[in-house]
């Protein structure tokens, strides 16, 4: 599992970096990885954007899921989600439905944090 915080959008991608080469040495393919990232992109600067907070952030691997978990501060922030836009050109809301596309639906949100699991299509580990 891999625990990390970013204050700034500019530091994104470094920070995600990390949890990436850990799918990569998990096994986890390039097309799982790329929607990992996205999906995480797009929940980080959801907190930083629009919570105006630092986004906390924790993903790991279990079977063939990845689970990722973004939620803001340590304040009562409560992230809002909204609902899907009737259009994938909509203003708003896009973001959510991308993340609802890649993850199927498996979106939950308590408090200030969102949890989504990404079913993994295949990996180069046997068995798997």
């Amino acid at each position: 599992m891999i625990k990390f915080k970013v204050d700034n959008l500019k530091n994104m991608n470094a920070a995600l970096k990390q949890f990436l080469d850990f799918l990569e040495n998990r096994g986890v393919l390039e097309d799982d990885i790329f929607d990992s990232r996205l999906v995480s992109c797009e929940l980080i600067t959801n907190v930083i954007r629009h919570g105006n907070e630092e986004a906390h952030f924790e993903g790991g691997v279990s079977g063939d899921i990845i689970k990722i978990t973004v939620k803001g501060g340590e304040t009562d922030t409560v992230l809002q989600t909204p609902k899907l836009p009737a259009d994938i050109f909509a203003e708003s809301g896009r973001g959510l439905y991308i993340i609802k596309s890649i993850c199927t639906g498996d979106i939950k949100a308590e408090g200030s944090a969102v949890t989504v699991k990404i079913k993994i299509k295949r990996t180069n580990q046997p068995n798997n």
